[in-house]
């Protein structure tokens, strides 16, 4: 398996030029961010997409590290199972969320892999999914009401929110887009169990794509690399520079913060099993307005 590894004031390591592979044993902190991109190589004489996948995590430090970067074929269930791996086996713990688009099979791989740690799908790719599903001159209302459950103060305010908006959206005859709303909450608000204050860096995965932005900076001057190595070459240094700049940057986020521990309970205020309860009660109709 090709893979770089750069840890903020450690060593720094590339499978395809035969470097050691040295565990850290490090607890990472909290949030876990793998994601792709599509690159551009040779191979057998013809022009293939591969994709490079870059993970980052918040340490116990509350700073920002890069801890991961690999090229794969496909974005598949075992290519994302052997990618998280890799991660554990050079000291990857203590991760508690992991925030990443709905890429195909990652979901099981986090189960497979780190167990402990639940999953946030990215607010924003959510948005543009859901976006996708409804007509356009009905997206402003729509995007209005969803948005608004991600801006609540608190966990019970933000779940009691998602209520207030499945009522109004099936008040509207959205039933589809408020049963998809339903279905997705546990993953689009994973989030809300951490606390308040981290909630603008965990609930998207829009700090990731900067970086991704900035790799296609440096990429695009190249176009279509001549092998797998050369694209490990490249973005390794990018990533390696900008470990450095967040090794001396602010702290991402403080340590005090992440102290505080995960909320594993249910919400008292999650609408769903009201919603379930009168669905029981009036099979024919199936309400999912809540009062």
């Amino acid at each position: 398996m090709n893979t770089w590894r750069a840890g903020c004031g450690g060593s720094r390591t590339s499978g395809s030029e035969g470097g050691s592979e040295k565990p850290t044993h490090r607890e990472m902190g909290r949030a876990l961010r793998p994601d792709p991109y599509t690159q551009r190589v040779r191979e057998g004489g013809r022009v293939v997409n591969v994709s490079a996948v870059i993970a980052t995590a918040t340490n116990a430090e509350g700073r920002r590290e890069i801890v991961g970067f690999d090229i794969v074929t496909t974005e598949d269930t075992a290519a994302w199972t052997a990618f998280l791996r890799s991660l554990v086996a050079r000291g990857l713990s203590g991760v508690e969320l992991v925030i990443s688009d709905a890429h195909g099979g990652i979901k099981a791989a986090i189960a497979a892999v780190l167990a402990e740690a639940s999953w946030q799908r990215c607010r924003t790719h959510f948005m543009a999914n859901l976006a996708s599903r409804v007509a356009k001159t009905s997206w402003p209302m729509i995007a209005t009401l969803v948005r608004s459950i991600f801006e609540q103060p608190d966990r019970d305010a933000t779940w009691s929110q998602l209520g207030v908006v499945v009522s109004k959206l099936t008040e509207a005859g959205f039933n589809d887009v408020a049963l998809y709303l339903l279905d997705a909450a546990d993953d689009v608000l994973a989030f809300s169990a951490f606390p308040p204050e981290h909630w603008p860096k965990i609930r998207s995965n829009n700090p990731q794509e900067r970086l991704n932005k900035e790799i296609r900076r440096r990429t695009d001057v190249v176009g279509i690399f001549p092998n797998r190595s050369a694209v490990i070459r490249l973005v390794g240094a990018v990533l390696a520079e900008q470990c450095d700049e967040w090794l001396v940057a602010k702290r991402y986020m403080s340590v005090e913060s992440l102290k505080s521990p995960r909320r594993d309970e249910p919400c008292q205020f999650d609408p769903r099993p009201a919603i379930e309860d009168a669905a029981g009660q009036d099979e024919g109709s199936a309400p999912l307005a809540v009062e």
